[in-house]
């Protein structure tokens, strides 16, 4: 099978999103089932070799995160993508509405404090960048919960900018410290989301997903196409790019997903463990005791 052509949807900087002309869909990257499952499990496969890797090594870990709007597949994507990865060597977390205790932080505090350690794969479900997505469509949330000092909130497009830019001196101290990042935008179309949301509501197995506040948030649609835009633009960078994937079928987006995490791993310079033959001799004379034991 041939690798999968990811570089169309990757954004490093040196070319704008439009996100109006981003496909949320395109042609199936697999002919048929039998086809889909084997690339997964080959991605899945490699990841984990890749992982093992990157354990042994200890001096990278690598941040991956997963933004997008409310059914786009962002679970569902984690669990298919890292199934067979070593869970010792994974670290998920995912960010809800901010607690009390965060609140009484800078906007960055919870996310530093999640971040993997070396030779582990850190996976955030949404992020830091929850701070100028959902922020930007809803600025009451800074001026009324976030304490934020002074007369900060009295220009929010200065305080945006010092977000983007607070992002890309995080991003870049990372890359710069072994643990670089790479970013997902899961790009669903609205007519897919609104697919989606209708059978979690007639499937009572399935109720448990829905939440009244989706619906809501459809109505600020347009406002977080914008903010997905700029964020993008603002924040794509070589050492830490973004990834606008085609999210309206699942199968080629957890496909795209699993190429893109196999080519960012390829990058890093690790490698198996080399042989130590000197610690492989003085091994070898703990055989008899352990036998005798």
């Amino acid at each position: 099978m041939k690798e999968l052509d990811t570089d169309r949807f990757r954004y490093d900087g040196s070319k704008p999103l439009k996100i109006k002309k981003a496909p949320t869909k395109v042609d199936d990257l697999y002919e048929d089932g039998d086809e889909y499952e084997t690339r997964l499990r080959q991605h899945a496969e490699q990841i984990d070799t890749w992982q093992n890797r990157m354990y042994a090594d200890n001096r990278y870990g690598l941040v991956t995160i997963f933004q997008a709007l409310d059914a786009a597949g962002k679970d569902g994507t984690i669990q298919h993508v890292f199934t067979g990865t070593n869970p010792v060597g994974v670290k998920v977390y995912s960010f809800k509405r901010p607690t009390d205790q965060e609140l009484d932080h800078d906007w960055l505090w919870r996310s530093w404090r999640e971040l993997p350690e070396r030779g582990i794969l850190g996976i955030f479900n949404r992020s830091y960048y929850e701070e100028v997505l959902v922020t930007k469509v809803h600025p009451d949330i800074l001026t009324q919960n976030q304490r934020l000092p002074g007369k900060e909130t009295d220009d929010l497009d200065k305080l945006f900018k010092h977000r983007y830019e607070a992002i890309r001196h995080m991003e870049k101290f990372l890359h710069q410290n072994g643990f670089p990042v790479v970013k997902f935008f899961l790009h669903v179309s609205k007519e897919e989301q609104a697919e989606r949301l209708i059978a979690r509501i007639k499937n009572p197995a399935k109720n448990w997903k829905f939440d009244e506040g989706d619906v809501k948030e459809r109505a600020f649609w347009d406002g977080y196409q914008e903010a997905y835009e700029t964020c993008i633009n603002e924040t794509a960078t070589e050492h830490a790019p973004w990834y606008v994937i085609p999210a309206d079928d699942k199968k080629n987006m957890r496909l795209l997903v699993g190429q893109v995490l196999i080519n960012e791993l390829e990058k890093l310079p690790i490698a198996d463990p080399k042989p130590d033959e000197t610690r492989f001799n003085e091994l070898q004379k703990l055989i008899p005791i352990i036998e005798k034991q």
